[in-house]
């Protein structure tokens, strides 16, 4: 199955694993306190976002975890609000023109209203008994009153990341309680990566070492999932996070693993491949009740569904020519794949049972479909030497092109709000791990280290 290629590119080899995050290792949403607080909305003349101070939180004491951790935490809020736009962030530079105070009760409201805030965070950050504690407000300035306020309490373990994961929880509140959005803060995106890798050998070759990885949504704690002499690309992240599943060539041909991220459970496998029965690219209903993946079992690669455990297969297409990249609808009852069945590959939509198939792209070369929240669907299409992003809204069959024709821009993923892509571009040399807005603004570059694939942004 040589033609394969098409859709795959470079997927091979083999051999063991060992979890690397396993339950308590990574950095989860803080045990909270205190209740919200959303009697008051922090709002601007209409259609204009509110103006939104973050400055730097305030150390309740000079021990070296506390006194970084209300800098970053205040750092990373403001990067965590500047992500999503709901806001319009007052510049760093301009907020340390304001001294910070000693206290939330002793916040100077008169100098943050002279600089047109409509909305201030503050927070402080304090060893306690049982670790520590961080008090965060979302304050209306032209009164002080409280609009957000939240009390996190965690082990020193839960600074290890620089008290990241308070800023990051408490950002999606904020968007939840004042601008009915969800959040991506607390969202993880999964990648593979040949950072630690090398070359091995193995029946179909000599290939490169790949293993999974996995960061915070914006690039930050870029964690191993993975440690094998293999190649393990093209990772899927459960709905509830609790596994993963990747095509792996440990056993010598590609098969679909998954994995727990709880505990340290043996990965198995989920399709038992094998010479003659070779299987790639697994996708998660958003229920995460079924996966769906390509396999040749049946002498044709063509798009299938199981149950994670392995049960319950069922073949979804039938035709000749390769099916590949299956990704399920937001209902979960239709996927989106790539086919060559026409003479070129292009993008498909066929409901689970196999019927009500549908051709949606008739350009020279799609590829690696997904479908988001919002019922668009993403897929690199072929421009020039190379390949761009662009997006099908299913409503209006309108395309928009999201990438700028600079490198090659492949294996777009929706974030779980449908409001930013993460994709690969080679656009600085090396294939690199990207986050863009749906609007195509906002580009920003997530790996640098080795080479980096098959991104995949959690629920």
């Amino acid at each position: 199955m040589t033609h394969t290629r098409l859709f795959i590119g470079t997927l091979a080899t083999a051999t063991t694993m060992l979890l690397a995050v396993a339950s308590g290792q990574q950095a989860q949403p803080p045990q909270t306190q205190e209740p919200t607080s959303v009697a008051t909305i922090i709002t601007r003349d209409a259609g204009v976002p509110p103006k939104l101070a973050v400055p730097e939180f305030i150390a309740l004491g000079k021990e070296p975890e506390v006194v970084g951790a209300a800098k970053a935490i205040g750092d990373v809020l403001w990067d965590d609000f500047d992500f999503e736009k709901e806001f319009y962030m007052i510049p760093r530079d301009i907020l340390r023109t304001v001294p910070r105070p000693a206290s939330v009760e002793q916040v100077p409201l008169d100098q943050w209203k002279a600089l047109g805030a409509d909305g201030l965070v503050v927070g402080t950050v304090a060893k306690a008994p049982e670790g520590i504690v961080v008090e965060i407000r979302l304050l209306k300035v032209t009164d002080g009153t409280l609009a957000v306020g939240k009390k996190y309490t965690g082990s020193l373990r839960s600074v290890t990341d620089g008290g990241r994961v308070y800023a990051h929880s408490f950002a999606d509140e904020v968007h939840k309680t004042q601008r009915n959005l969800r959040g991506v803060a607390l969202t993880k995106l999964a990648f593979s990566s040949d950072r630690d890798g090398g070359r091995m050998k193995g029946p179909l070759g000599e290939r490169e070492i790949s293993n999974i990885y996995q960061a915070d949504y914006d690039g930050a704690n870029q964690t191993r999932l993975t440690v094998t002499r293999s190649l393990d690309l093209a990772p899927a992240l459960a709905p509830d996070r609790g596994q993963i599943a990747y095509t792996s060539y440990r056993s010598g041909f590609p098969d679909i693993i998954l994995q727990s991220l709880r505990d340290s459970r043996a990965p198995i496998s989920l399709t038992k491949g094998n010479g003659d029965n070779q299987n790639y690219l697994p996708a998660w209903s958003p229920d995460g009740t079924k996966i769906a993946y390509m396999s040749n079992r049946d002498g044709n690669p063509e798009i299938y569904i199981s149950n994670p455990d392995g049960s319950g297969i069922r073949r979804v297409t039938n035709h000749p020519m390769i099916d590949a990249t299956p990704t399920f609808s937001p209902t979960g009852t239709q996927l989106a794949f790539t086919s060559d069945r026409g003479g070129t590959p292009q993008v498909y939509i066929v409901n689970v049972d196999g019927t009500g198939l549908l051709k949606i792209t008739n350009e020279g070369h799609c590829d690696r479909a997904t479908w988001g929240p919002l019922n668009e669907i993403a897929y690199a299409s072929r421009s020039g030497g190379g390949f761009d992003i662009k997006v099908y809204e299913i409503a209006t069959r309108e395309v928009r092109t999201i990438t700028d024709g600079i490198g090659s821009n492949e294996s777009p993923t929706f974030a779980p709000n449908g409001r930013h892509l993460a994709f690969v571009s080679d656009r600085t040399g090396k294939q690199q791990v990207y986050t863009i807005a749906r609007d195509g603004r906002s580009l920003r570059q997530i790996t640098k280290v080795g080479i980096n694939k098959y991104p995949n942004w959690s629920q």
